[in-house]
């Protein structure tokens, strides 16, 4: 079973993640609503796949998915993008696995978690 970290400063989208992942049939591995809590909890959650807002990233999102990349070896990152424009193109080059943007339908966005899940699964 794949196990999904969501790191979301926003509670109610916490929350539909959090739904979406559970009907998926994937396990909520933690969650958090800061950035500091994430790299804490992270190493310890043993997950496959983080979906990280990217909002919540600090001034310097380069060097912050770096250390997350160094605190969870192997897992995929996703990052959830409020608004698509050059941040997409910078997720990517940051280190993201992928990017998903917050202003898709939910079956978009479980049909994005699932395609990015694979690459779990073909480890």
């Amino acid at each position: 079973m794949t196990r999904v970290y969501v790191a979301d400063a926003k509670l109610e989208e916490r929350s539909a993640l959090r739904l979406l992942i559970l009907d998926m049939k994937m396990k909520i591995a933690g969650e958090a609503a800061d950035w500091s809590t994430t790299l804490k909890q992270v190493p310890v959650s043993r997950v496959d796949m983080l979906l990280v807002d990217w909002d919540l990233l600090p001034r310097e999102p380069v060097a912050a998915l770096v250390e997350l990349r160094k605190a969870c070896l192997g897992a995929l990152v996703v990052v959830l993008i409020s608004h698509l424009d050059a941040r997409q193109q910078a997720a990517l080059s940051a280190g993201a696995d992928a990017f998903i943007s917050k202003d898709e339908t939910p079956e978009r966005v479980a049909e994005r978690i699932r395609i990015v899940a694979a690459g779990v699964l073909n480890k």
